[in-house]
C-alpha cells in the first residue's frame, strides 16, 4: 500500500476552526445564553453563586468571543496560544473542582479540550510567517 502525502489545510482555515469553537462557546453559549447548563456550572463555584454567576458567565463569554477574534486575526499567535491554554486549563480545573456533578462527561471534556488546545498550538506554530 502506498501512502499519498496530503497537503496541510490553509492556515486561515485552521484558524477559522479554532476561532469557531471560541465564538460558539463565547458568543452563542454564554453571551446569547443558548447553553443553560453553563450557568449551573458557574453558579456552583464558591463566591460566584446565583448572584454573580450570570454576570461572570457573560463576561467570560465576551472574553471567549474576543479570543476567537484574536485567533482569526493571526496577530501574535504564540501569545494567543498561551492565552487559550491558560483560560481553558483554568476553566476546566474549576469546573472539575466545583461542578463535576453537573458536567455531563468530565473525562470527555478534558480529552476534547486537550485535543482542541493541541490544534490551537498547531495553528500558532503554522501561523509564523503565514498570512
Amino acid at each position: 500500500m502506498v501512502d499519498v502525502p496530503l497537503p496541510l489545510p490553509p492556515v486561515a482555515l485552521l484558524r477559522a476552526a479554532v476561532a469557531a469553537v471560541w465564538l460558539y462557546e463565547g458568543l452563542w453559549c454564554k453571551v446569547l445564553g443558548r447553553e443553560r447548563r453553563q450557568v449551573q456550572v458557574v453558579e456552583a463555584v464558591p463566591k460566584l453563586g446565583p448572584l454573580l454567576g450570570k454576570h461572570f458567565l457573560l463576561t467570560l463569554g465576551v472574553v471567549e468571543t474576543a479570543l476567537g477574534l484574536w485567533v482569526l486575526s493571526g496577530v501574535a499567535p504564540g501569545l494567543c496560544a498561551v492565552a487559550q491554554t491558560l483560560l481553558l486549563v483554568t476553566l476546566n480545573t474549576n469546573g472539575l473542582l466545583w461542578a463535576r456533578h453537573i458536567i455531563h462527561d468530565p473525562a470527555g471534556m478534558v480529552v476534547k479540550n486537550l485535543c482542541f488546545l493541541l490544534l490551537g498550538w498547531v495553528v500558532a506554530a503554522l501561523s509564523r510567517g503565514a498570512t
